[in-house]
């Protein structure tokens, strides 16, 4: 140790250098155990496959910290020694400093070397002894890791053997399908050899057969020379006449035959008929209200309809443009009329006049505001329409977009029925004619529920109501009975199930009852020209008359040249072509009339 004759500076200076590498060996070591203590805890949670990673990496982190821990003590002790020869330096600049001073620097300085020494020696054996228990702790995982490697090994072992003799089991089992696919190749080519043999013994037959035809085409040949020569006809000629005789023949038979069937199964048919159609309707009791395209809406006083104009008419213009409906207003006393032949839009024009009646405040943005809050309202009392329609009939597993869809039939009228209370009525009319004939009620009652769903989309997509509505049950995942009641029910696909023939019949009772559709007066016209028209066009027709508001049409026949079976056929094409070119409620009877008169005169 260099010999201090400094002044007590210089001793103080020296003493807070021993201190302070002291403290720095005293931070290195709690570094080190608490790395080592890291280190352990690391190991103790290392599993499985990783035991061998985890101790390689334990080693090698172990080394790294005691390398660390050397670098620092070595760092800091070249720190220390420049440290002692600097104050070596400053000591021989105060060489004349008192002997005392000097004695108690050496005394301090030695006191603390012993403790430095003893702090550095406990580090030491912490250290030591953190190292013995990673090693321990390591040693550990080894032998668990070694443990579970050898049950994992067992196991493998294990499943191993099981695959084996599941492989023995397979090669086993090929090799009786090859000994029976064998066995069976045996017997085919038993079997083919004994089909050739079949084959040669049929060529010959059918060699004798062309044989035997060509001797009777000889026979035949010479028979129709005969024949020829006696009725001074070729053989053509005669096929001709001979086809045309039994073809009128076999018309007026089969007419004859067709008019008996058809005139007792309409005898039997009607009575069956009527008698559950009459059951049905009487157990149906159905309101029917007749609606319009015009809502009127009350006023408190006439004083609000400059209001509802508005300045220079911005109200007005306002509302129409937003909702899509007329605003009519005339003389009218406390009233305004909605005209609009969109049901929903007019309905919703309806609920926002109200509440801007009711509030009192109109302007635009007022309006724009209630329509919008209108707008949910009337999709909301769909939503319930459909539910308690749903409920009335007794169906509660719709999917809920037809259930949304059939609820914006509440406010779709067709010849001014209720689209909606007409399905329900077709709905309970199926159910009980299904009943009668033992049918399933609860098919055929959602085939006549479900038929007219397509009105409510038919402006949004192309085709028919019937084939739109079958494509969206279709879509929704209906049954297909159900899909085929929808599209066939006005016969644009034809008809194939009994349920399909129900919901027609419980369609056209609904429709047809007296009181349930109106038409215009110019449709009304045109369907009843159209009807005449096409039974005019038919030979043989001397006048035609339709009768009973266009429900029948009287056709009157000459009968010179039209007999009785022609005017059955007639009605039937007549009733045909009348289906498929009108479009019309209930149902047309056509009648043909074949009068034979006779006169003479008396001189």
């Amino acid at each position: 140790m260099p010999q201090l004759s400094a002044g007590p500076y210089a001793v103080i200076s020296y003493a807070a250098t021993l201190t302070a590498t002291s403290v720095g060996l005293v931070v290195v070591g709690l570094l080190v155990v608490g790395l080592l203590a890291w280190i352990g805890l690391t190991l103790t949670r290392r599993k499985g496959a990783e035991v061998a990673a985890a101790e390689a990496n334990a080693k090698l982190e172990a080394a790294t910290a005691v390398a660390e821990a050397k670098s620092v003590g070595d760092r800091i002790r070249r720190e220390a020694e420049d440290e002692a020869a600097l104050i070596k330096t400053r000591a021989k600049e105060s060489e004349q400093r008192t002997e005392e001073v000097r004695r108690q620097a050496e005394q301090q300085a030695e006191e603390l070397r012993r403790q430095s020494e003893l702090r550095a020696k406990e580090i030491e054996q912490r250290a030591d002894e953190v190292r013995r228990q990673s090693e321990d702790r390591a040693s550990e995982i080894r032998r668990e890791a070694e443990q579970r490697a050898s049950v994992v090994r067992r196991d493998a072992e294990t499943e191993a053997q099981s695959i084996r003799d599941d492989l023995r089991e397979q090669r086993l089992e090929m090799e009786r399908r090859e000994h029976r696919l064998t066995e069976r190749e045996e017997r085919l080519d038993e079997q083919l050899r004994g089909i050739e043999e079949r084959q040669n013994e049929l060529t010959a037959q059918l060699a004798e057969l062309d044989r035997q035809r060509a001797e009777i085409r000889d026979l035949e040949d010479e028979r129709r020379r005969i024949l020829e020569g006696v009725a001074n006809l070729t053989s053509e000629q005669a096929k001709t006449e001979l086809v045309a005789a039994l073809e009128a023949e076999a018309k007026r038979h089969a007419h004859t035959i067709v008019r008996d069937i058809e005139r007792q199964a309409q005898d039997e048919g009607e009575i069956k008929a009527r008698k559950i159609i009459t059951g049905a309707v009487q157990r149906l009791a159905s309101e029917q209200t007749s609606e319009s395209v015009v809502s009127v809406v009350h006023l408190p006083s006439d004083d609000m309809k400059g209001r509802i104009i508005g300045r220079e008419g911005r109200n007005i213009r306002s509302f129409e443009q937003t909702t899509g409906v007329n605003l009519i207003i005339d003389d009218t006393p406390e009233a305004v009329l909605l005209s609009c032949f969109d049901p929903v839009r007019r309905e919703t024009a309806r609920l926002t006049l109200d509440s801007l009646v009711l509030d009192g405040r109109i302007h635009p943005s007022r309006i724009e505001e209630i329509y919008e809050r209108s707008k949910g309202e009337v999709a909301e009392l769909c939503m319930r329409a459909a539910e308690d329609a749903m409920a009335e009939v007794g169906i509660t597993d719709l999917h809920p977009e037809l259930v949304r869809t059939m609820g914006l039939l509440r406010y779709r009228t067709s010849y001014g029925q209720n689209v909606l209370k007409h399905l329900i009525e077709s709905a309970h009319i199926a159910s009980m004619m299904a009943a009668e004939l033992g049918l399933d009620p609860k098919l055929c009652k959602r085939g006549a529920f479900l038929h007219d769903i397509g009105k409510a989309l038919t402006h949004e997509s192309e085709g028919s109501h019937a084939i739109v509505g079958a494509d969206l049950a279709r879509k929704y995942g209906e049954n297909d009975d159900v899909v085929h009641c929808i599209e066939a029910h006005h016969n644009e696909v034809e008809v194939r199930t009994v349920e399909a023939v129900l919901t027609q019949a419980a369609d056209a009772v609904s429709g047809g009852r007296p009181g349930a559709r109106r038409e215009s007066l110019e449709a009304y016209v045109q369907r009843l020209e159209r009807l005449e028209e096409i039974a005019m066009h038919h030979d043989g027709v001397e006048k035609v008359f339709a009768m009973q508001a266009g429900r029948e049409i009287r056709v009157m026949v000459l009968p010179d040249a039209v007999d009785d079976i022609a005017a059955q056929v007639m009605a039937r094409d007549i009733a045909k072509q009348v289906e498929e070119e009108l479009t019309y409620p209930g149902q047309i009877r056509v009648t043909v009339v074949r009068e034979s008169r006779a006169t003479e005169v008396a001189k």
